[in-house]
């Protein structure tokens, strides 16, 4: 995918309603994107010296200690995706060979019984890889994993279920968004009545999702549980948030990046229609995200824990944001949104550059940003670098660098 020819197909459509998007183009982020990817080459280092061909970085416990996970683990991908992304930034080889090593260690994946994070996984890691060498021995993965995504979609609800447990019937989280470009990009490499199946679902668990996640502030739930016989809504929760009803900063990240994705997805196959829909629904999203963000723009890690200002702030949450707002700058069609997007998108990485998140050589345990939160109601990776904030915070870098 050529993500510049995409970028004029959007600003040819925007301007043909007679809107188009001003003066969004590279933003001017000085010597951060060098100091950011320089830190990275030196912290991904120590990160690769305790992986395995079986694990990969997870995050810190006391005393900047590693812990790893395996390769099962939902955030396996975002290592190997992060040194493909600084591998596009640095062109250094070394980065190169050490991301390909990572990246095919997950093709055990494919033959696993797996949930709906293979997207996360296979997109970070084969995703990129193919995106950046166009290596033609990668989209045989990609397309297996996007089959293996497709078949979890039932017909019945409309959506792609996340886990297989007992603790609900048909859970769907807002995170699903997220991996529904694996079925976008496995389409186009796989063609005929197959790709059409998987654009099919991608599309349907989008539209469902839309009218079933959000409130009428177009905040969103973070778990919607559906009755797998008829298709109807159980219940709507917040699982990892601070309450069912509170707008975890991370899920309305999700959304954000999600419906961006999407409209862009549908928009790189013609499909107008939905393109408009998504786009129009990830433009809401941003427009309640921006109303609720604090000044330096990294979110509290819930917009209503009643502890705000002295709750904690997520650093994932705000690195998937400015990703997301620096590709929907891009793409939308309101030109004082898109500016917003972008001056966001601007504000949220150099606060993430300055010294209170991004660490010190040597310091995080390898890891580049401090101060996410995983799951605080779990009691889990609470305060801690987490490696998919380190990867959308350079995907977020890349974006504005026009890369």
């Amino acid at each position: 995918m050529n993500r510049y020819i995409l970028i004029l197909l959007a600003l040819a459509l925007s301007c043909s309603n007679g809107h188009g998007t001003a003066n969004i183009g590279k933003a001017d982020l000085g010597d951060i994107p060098t100091k950011v990817f320089s830190v990275a080459r030196f912290q991904f280092e120590i990160l690769e010296r305790g992986a395995t061909d079986r694990t990969a970085p997870r995050t810190t416990q006391e005393g900047d200690e590693v812990i790893y996970s395996d390769i099962g683990w939902w955030c396996s991908g975002f290592f190997p995706g992060s040194l493909w992304l600084t591998y596009r930034f640095t062109g250094d080889t070394t980065v190169r060979n050490l991301a390909a090593k990572h990246t095919h260690k997950l093709f055990a994946l494919i033959g696993r019984e797996t949930d709906h994070d293979i997207g996360f996984q296979i997109m970070s890691s084969y995703g990129n890889a193919y995106r950046l060498t166009g290596d033609k021995s990668l989209p045989p993965t990609i397309k297996s994993a996007a089959r293996k995504l497709a078949a979890r979609f039932s017909p019945v609800t409309g959506t792609i279920k996340s886990w297989n447990n007992d603790r609900w019937s048909y859970p769907v989280i807002i995170d699903n968004m997220m991996n529904l470009e694996l079925l976008m990009v496995g389409a186009r490499l796989t063609g005929g009545d197959e790709g059409k199946n998987m654009r099919e679902v991608a599309i349907k668990h989008a539209k469902t999702t839309l009218r079933n996640h959000f409130r009428d502030d177009w905040s969103t739930f973070h778990l919607v549980d559906y009755d797998p016989s008829d298709g109807h809504v159980l219940g709507r929760m917040t699982v990892q948030g601070y309450a069912d009803t509170s707008r975890w900063a991370r899920g309305q990240a999700w959304a954000l990046y999600g419906y961006t994705m999407m409209a862009r997805e549908t928009l790189f196959d013609q499909n107008a229609e939905d393109a408009a829909l998504f786009l129009d629904a990830a433009q809401n999203i941003a427009r309640m995200i921006l109303s609720r963000l604090p000044e330096d723009g990294i979110p509290y890690w819930d917009f209503d824990d009643p502890s705000v200002p002295e709750a904690l702030r997520d650093a994932s949450a705000g690195a998937i944001m400015a990703s997301a707002f620096a590709e929907l700058a891009l793409l939308s069609s309101d030109r004082d949104l898109a500016k917003e997007c972008q001056d966001m998108a601007v504000k949220q990485v150099t606060t993430l550059s300055s010294s209170e998140y991004l660490a010190q050589p040597g310091t995080n345990g390898g890891f580049l940003l401090r101060h996410s939160v995983g799951n605080i109601p779990g009691g889990t990776e609470i305060d801690v670098p987490l490696t998919y904030a380190d990867y959308y915070f350079l995907e977020a870098i890349l974006r504005l660098c026009g890369k």
